[in-house]
């Protein structure tokens, strides 16, 4: 049976291999086109540009995710109940008490983020606090919860930062074998030239595929987790309905972060259900219900 701290070290390591991962695929990006333009220089640019992105990702990946939801911080004089209830929480999970932060938005949804417990932070969507009751909120916040006392959110906000720096990356190596450098040079590297076209191509694709596969995972880790802290699953499970049948996307959502949401912040229309899983940031939720409902 999982409990609130199970995957600590497996989540460590798995962000470790994360941000080595997309080290090696920047730097695969660098040498790639180096050869392309006869240039060293560009590899070594990629390298330490890498290295000082994946610091970035550490230290302030969560500042950056709050700042894509346009969340603010929440005082306990404006948000009373929740507040404390987030405190409750904290206390019964042996966890700091992590900073709150709100969202205005009528599409009910909650993230956390923090590079690590004593740097966690919870953040809810005004919708989420309007239609949900106490034990509803309760086991949201206790999902939340979970994340930072597994560590999720740690690997799951580095992710964030990286993908984005290989799409940038790789938009901007394309932009480069079409319109930049010598034309002769160029030519001169025909078989590098469609490699390199390739690889930028392909090497978001794989960063995104990465990612997503890391969100679904974690989230049903977190539902029996957060259940066991509660001790309450039908909370979450009730909780889990109303936002599925809420189904419209957030005002303010950004597909960047929209892996740290409890549910898909794009919304639920039919589409996504027949696309399947394969770009779905979240497990169906569903599915989530019915193990929440079995245990």
């Amino acid at each position: 049976m999982a409990t609130l701290y199970t995957q600590q070290t497996k989540n460590i390591e798995k962000t470790w291999l994360l941000m080595g991962g997309f080290l090696i695929i920047v730097i695969a990006l660098g040498f790639v086109f180096s050869r392309m333009y006869g240039n060293p220089n560009i590899l070594y640019f990629f390298v330490i540009f890498s290295v000082g992105m994946n610091i970035i990702s550490y230290w302030y990946s969560d500042k950056i995710a709050l700042s894509l939801a346009k969340a603010r911080p929440a005082t306990r004089e404006e948000y009373f109940d929740f507040y404390t209830l987030v405190e409750n929480l904290a206390i019964t999970a042996g966890l700091p008490m992590p900073k709150i932060y709100v969202i205005e938005d009528p599409s009910p949804n909650a993230f956390a983020t923090g590079r690590n417990k004593d740097h966690a932070v919870i953040a809810v969507t005004t919708g989420l606090l309007a239609i949900m009751n106490k034990a509803e909120l309760e086991g949201v916040v206790a999902h939340e919860m979970s994340h930072i006392g597994n560590r999720d959110m740690l690997v799951s906000t580095v992710a964030v930062v990286l993908v984005g720096f290989v799409a940038i990356v790789s938009d901007m190596m394309i932009r480069m074998s079409f319109f930049g450098g010598n034309r002769d040079d160029r030519e001169g590297n025909g078989l590098f030239m469609i490699i390199g076209i390739m690889v930028a191509i392909l090497a978001p694709i794989a960063a995104t595929l990465i990612q997503l596969a890391i969100s679904r995972k974690r989230e049903y880790l977190a539902d029996a987790s957060g259940a066991l802290l509660t001790r309450y699953p039908e909370g979450l499970a009730s909780a889990l309905e109303k936002i599925s049948a809420y189904g419209r996307p957030m005002q303010t959502q950004s597909g960047a972060i929209a892996h740290l949401y409890i549910a898909n912040p794009l919304g639920s229309g039919s589409f996504k259900k027949k696309a399947g899983n394969l770009f779905s940031t979240h497990p169906p939720v569903e599915d989530r219900i019915k193990v929440l409902r079995g245990m």
